[in-house]
């Protein structure tokens, strides 16, 4: 077994989350289902941070980023539930907000139909 990465710490975190949500990089993975290179591109910027993370560490952490921020969205999302958050959940809601893979399915009532 490889061993264990370092734990990410918040100054780490807050500058993945920056280069994350940069429009190019956003683009670059909303056109591609194969995004190895982008995250690539990701940790290089990461190490231009002054941050020693691969590519795979950066991908690893940012699909934990959007798990967490939409199990608190979905959660959210229920009427009379109490309010639900994740670190960084408004620096997310930046990147992810719009995003319709990470909107909770609902039904829409249209109203009357002539």
């Amino acid at each position: 077994m490889p061993p264990r990465a370092p734990v990410w710490s918040n100054g780490e975190l807050l500058d993945l989350i920056a280069v994350w949500g940069e429009e190019a990089v956003q683009s670059q993975l909303r056109s591609s289902r194969r995004n190895f290179d982008t995250f690539g591109q990701i940790s290089r910027a990461m190490i231009e941070r002054g941050h020693d993370r691969d590519a795979m560490q950066c991908r690893i952490k940012v699909k934990e980023l959007r798990s967490a921020y939409c199990k608190a969205r979905e959660a959210n999302s229920r009427l009379g539930a109490p309010p639900k958050t994740c670190r960084f959940y408004k620096e997310l809601d930046a990147i992810l907000g719009g995003d319709p893979t990470t909107v909770p399915s609902t039904t829409v009532d249209m109203g009357e139909r002539d």
